[in-house]
């Protein structure tokens, strides 16, 4: 084959793939979006009247979203104090005990329930709180917490990670992570479960992932529930039930400018913020959580799939009209108790499976 036969064919497969690239870049630009028009969305008549009721709370309106230190600070006050209160009312009913720990110099809740069940006495819950990692500081962040150390009548730890503004990531990853390494000192890893909601459960994940970094045990198994494991705007449902999550609302607004303001400049697709981008191989038995009208309904299905694929037994449940977390916020609703139970039933059956029984 000649010189320049050899060159006209190298400039004709160069110029080939120009054009496949130019086109897979501009078919990647002009994906289609599907039109629908303005509809108004009933309140399913297939779930309990204590979920409906909670399903037609309005979207809270967002409001200018603070520019400063002490803008976030109000916010995260106002917000707390009103937490504070739903979670004291609860674990006096409930029973349960509430107690301030500080553990590997971690601000910590210890939630004892009114009833250990026998045999778990030895066994603990290991709870990372959500909140957008903006918010729910303090007894505010136990709330899920007080409902799990009920329903799995188990004795549970709940970490009060810091937060921004003052502390941003990694400071709330550091935190979690520096109490497992404590935990773990006392307690054989396979009577420990370890699990959270929304920014919870994203922290769940990125403590897994540091775990596998440092070659530390894990758990026995893991709740995600609704977890904030992708910070950027991506997926389905994330556009599909912009506005009809009442608690979320959509991504632009409140939750974007939470997200940010803990991503603290750092690239939002990096796996120790968004961890359903990292290697998911070896994570412990894993429960996902998530409902019709959730707005990481997306994100928890991903997650799922993800965990799936990588050879981890994982079940997601999803319930019919719920919301970003709902099964928590409407407590004591019989769809809320059931998911409970659900969890309750999963972490039984890994740490029974962990330990031989």
């Amino acid at each position: 084959m000649s010189a320049s036969l050899r060159s006209g064919i190298l400039v004709s497969l160069a110029t080939i793939l120009c054009i496949t690239l130019m086109m897979a870049a501009q078919e990647k630009s002009t994906l289609p979006e599907l039109k629908v028009p303005a509809k108004a969305i009933p309140v399913p008549n297939t779930v309990s009247p204590q979920l409906q009721k909670s399903i037609a709370t309005p979207v809270s309106p967002v409001g200018e979203m603070p520019t400063t230190a002490e803008g976030w600070k109000k916010l995260q006050q106002g917000a707390d104090s009103a937490a504070t209160k739903i979670v004291t009312g609860f674990a006096t009913m409930l029973g349960v005990k509430v107690e301030p720990v500080t553990v590997a110099g971690v601000n910590c809740y210890k939630v004892t329930p009114k009833t250990i069940a026998p045999g778990k006495e030895k066994n603990l819950l290991f709870h990372v709180h959500g909140g957008a990692f903006v918010f729910n500081g303090g007894i505010a962040g136990s709330g899920e917490a007080v409902l799990l150390a009920h329903t799995c009548q188990m004795p549970t730890l709940s970490v009060d990670y810091r937060m921004p503004p003052d502390h941003p990531f990694p400071a709330a990853p550091d935190d979690v992570l520096a109490v497992w390494k404590e935990v773990i000192k006392n307690h054989q890893p396979k009577t420990v479960v370890m699990g959270g909601t929304s920014a919870g459960a994203g922290l769940t994940m990125t403590t897994m992932l540091r775990c596998k970094q440092e070659n530390l045990p894990m758990p026995a198994a893991l709740l995600l529930g609704t977890p904030g494991a992708d910070l950027t705007k991506t997926g389905d449902t994330v556009f599909l039930n912009a506005e009809i999550d009442h608690l979320l609302g959509r991504y632009e607004g409140r939750i974007e400018a939470c997200l940010k303001l803990y991503a603290n400049g750092k690239d939002l697709k990096d796996p120790m913020l968004s961890p359903v981008y990292g290697d998911l191989t070896s994570f412990p038995p894993t429960i996902l959580i998530t409902g019709t009208r959730d707005l990481l309904l997306s994100t928890t299905a991903r997650t799922h799939r993800k965990l799936r694929a990588a050879g981890i037994p994982a079940e997601i449940h999803v319930f019919e009209g719920m919301c970003h977390a709902e099964y928590l916020t409407s407590y004591p609703s019989p769809e809320s108790k059931e998911c409970l139970a659900e969890i309750a039933q999963f972490f039984d059956r890994y740490l029974k499976q962990a330990n031989g029984d």
